[in-house]
């Protein structure tokens, strides 16, 4: 019994409740170094029938940027069982595919929620642990509802209750639209309130704005992560020592790019492009041209470091 659980014990908190959130968190820990925050992570390689489980799971998992979630396919579920005690604990049978999602709220007091979402588990739900008892659980007759639930539950039991920075409402968005792109759907849960493209206020701007500066941060944040993005030019450049044919191949990319985005914000109805005021117009034009010369500037700088 490691030190935690038995504090907890010592605490009075049910021994089994101790028991399953420690090891819960034992496996969060295991997980640690492959998951990033705000973001839903399947901690091992999912076969192809896990990938309508995980979409769907993807769509209504709204995580504030602290948490930390993990997506566990049947490979790895099926081994994590609270014990045979805990009978109110058990959602699926021994043997049977599990999927479940752990999401930790990292603290002085970790809050976690444990989610089996299995369309074969005999009782699909949510449990609520901190401090070694359990907070609470919902029970739903169907995966697919219980699924569908999971936006309210995390919003109300694991959402970070802090006062929010322009950096989480950066990476908040940046998630939401993010899961919308691969997703190829508009009903991807947000929080408007917390979203600076449906909330431009929150960072002090405006709608145009906004826009113009997810699409950039999407864009840098690839452009960095992926550079067979711009493979072509990396190998255009090693046959030229013109500036000027690289800055121009860097623009032509950015530009690409970027157009490609807003025809996505346009066929999901993201945002209204129809009601431009005549200021806003030449405002788009703008922060498209601005927005071209920024991400040209840092592909080149990309290209020559």
């Amino acid at each position: 019994m490691d030190p935690k659980t038995k504090k907890w014990i010592d605490e009075k908190k049910d021994p089994r409740s101790a028991r399953w959130q420690a090891g819960l968190e034992a496996v969060m820990d295991l997980f640690l170094p492959d998951m990033e925050k705000g973001k839903l992570t399947p901690v091992h390689p999912l076969e192809e029938k896990d990938l309508p489980v995980f979409k769907a799971a993807l769509e209504r998992v709204d995580l504030s940027p602290g948490l930390l979630a993990a997506f566990l396919s049947p490979t790895v579920a099926n081994a994590i069982i609270p014990p045979d005690s805990a009978k109110e604990l058990i959602r699926i049978k021994k043997g049977q595919p599990s999927y479940k999602i752990i999401i930790m709220r990292p603290g002085k007091k970790n809050r976690i929620l444990c989610a089996e979402i299995s369309e074969h588990a005999h009782r699909p739900g949510i449990d609520i642990f901190q401090a070694g008892a359990l907070l609470g659980s919902f029970d739903y007759t169907t995966h697919d509802l219980c699924i569908s639930e999971l936006t309210k539950a995390i919003r109300v039991h694991t959402w970070e209750k802090d006062k929010w920075q322009r950096k989480d409402y950066l990476a908040y968005t940046l998630n939401w639209f993010e899961k919308t792109e691969y997703l190829g759907k508009a009903s991807v849960s947000v929080d408007e309130n917390h979203s600076f493209f449906h909330r431009p206020t929150l960072i002090k701007s405006n709608r145009i704005d906004a826009l113009f500066l997810l699409i950039y941060e999407v864009l840098r944040n690839r452009f960095q992560d992926n550079k067979g993005v711009y493979k072509d030019l990396v190998e255009a450049e090693k046959k030229t020592e013109s500036k000027e044919m690289r800055l121009s191949a860097c623009s032509t990319l950015a530009q690409t790019h970027v157009l490609d985005l807003l025809n996505l914000v346009k066929i999901f109805h993201l945002f209204d492009f129809k009601k431009f005021a005549r200021a806003e117009n030449q405002e788009f034009k703008n922060e498209f041209a601005r927005t071209i010369r920024k991400l040209s500037s840092d592909l080149d700088k990309m290209l020559l470091s």
